[in-house]
């Protein structure tokens, strides 16, 4: 009897606590960030809610008008926009433009094609935009963008130095439109990193200074974005290429300097990455400028290209063993390359060879941007 007293007294007790339970779900409900989704094609605006519903609360608009209206009544409780870019009465980046002028410190996401130049122009120079995710996306990749896109909100909130933040939004973009450049072939992928990482090396034994290095880096990672409209078709190519594919190939030096001439503050990136397939004798292209004229950002990222495409394996061959690699790039000092850097290449040669069992880690350790805008 005192049992089933017992029993009934604590179904009493929970029945009086039950209140607070519902007080305290309903708390934790309120705690959850609110995401906007816009896309005009339903299924993935049903497949980004699936994904995203458990944790967060989600609003969804057809195109970027209605959109704005759902701005307008619930843009002070949006944490983070996920738009597509091409959609019917407005685009994706119309719409991030309009919504940066009223709530800056709203992350904005863009999901579009490999190859949208403009909408990547657009969203760097316009939405101060937080990542630019290629279709088509893994839902589990997703969501992790997503969660550093809020961590990112949590911080800006919580921190008068909005400066610094915008700088590592912008970082973060970079990152991702040159991650999204070397998805376009399976055979180069990491191309810009590592490109980045020898570059990187090279100035290091250089002894140029910090901040110099740091554009460096910038380059290194954007250098091959003129190959964003290059056709895959091409750059994924098994045989040998065409002189008219060769061609095609070669214009993605000077589209490299159109596309990022136009983002402030890469002016010198612009020129740099234009450059990078110049040669010291003068036989290189777009321009054919020879020995200093060469600018010397682009001098490194000669050798450092180089290394990285006789190393990496193709759809053709494999790639060479590091040996190899450094007597060409020896053997093309004078010719090919400026030989004062290949001197520098020789001297930690050997750090080269010990990167491409880890380049991640390598990278880590020299990367100038990932200490100053890395979030840990």
């Amino acid at each position: 009897m005192v049992l089933a007293e017992q029993f009934q007294t604590d179904d009493n007790n929970l029945e009086k606590l039950k209140p607070v339970f519902e007080a305290a779900e309903k708390d934790k409900e309120k705690e959850k960030h609110t995401i906007l989704i816009v896309d005009d094609e339903i299924n993935n605006l049903q497949l980004l809610k699936r994904t995203l519903r458990k944790n967060f609360h989600i609003l969804t608009a057809g195109d970027g008008k209605e959109a704005l209206e759902v701005i307008e009544r619930e843009g002070h409780n949006i944490s983070l926009i996920i738009s597509d870019q091409r959609m019917p009465r407005m685009t994706g980046t119309e719409f991030l433009a309009n919504v940066t002028e009223k709530y800056p410190n709203i992350i904005k996401m863009l999901l579009t094609g490999y190859s949208d130049i403009e909408a990547m122009i657009d969203g760097v120079n316009k939405c101060k935009l937080f990542q630019y995710i290629p279709k088509p996306f893994e839902p589990d990749e997703l969501e992790m963008i997503i969660q550093h896109g809020i961590e990112a909100y949590e911080l800006t909130l919580s921190k008068n130095t909005l400066l610094q933040d915008l700088k590592e939004l912008f970082f973060t973009t970079i990152k991702s439109i040159s991650s999204a450049l070397d998805a376009k072939d399976t055979y180069t992928h990491g191309h810009s990193h590592r490109v980045t990482l020898f570059s990187l090396i090279l100035s290091k034994e250089l002894n140029l200074e910090e901040s110099f290095i740091e554009e460096i880096e910038t380059a290194g990672l954007l250098h091959d974005i003129g190959k964003i409209g290059v056709s895959e078709s091409i750059l994924c190519k098994a045989g040998k290429l065409s002189d008219e594919e060769y061609e095609s190939i070669k214009e993605h030096a000077p589209k490299a300097k159109k596309i990022l001439s136009s983002i402030p503050g890469l002016s010198n990136v612009a020129l740099w990455a234009s450059c990078h397939h110049e040669r010291w004798d003068g036989r290189g292209y777009p321009n054919g400028i020879m020995s200093k004229e060469i600018p010397l950002p682009s001098r490194i990222l000669a050798i450092a290209d180089t290394y990285d495409a006789m190393t990496s394996n193709r759809s053709y061959r494999k790639g060479l063993p590091h040996e190899v690699a450094l007597e060409e790039i020896k053997n093309c000092a004078d010719t090919q390359f400026d030989p004062e850097i290949v001197k520098a290449f020789v001297k930690v040669e050997s750090i080269f060879k010990e990167s491409l069992e880890n380049p991640v880690a390598y990278y880590d350790k020299y990367s100038v941007l990932n200490k100053k805008y890395k979030k840990n």
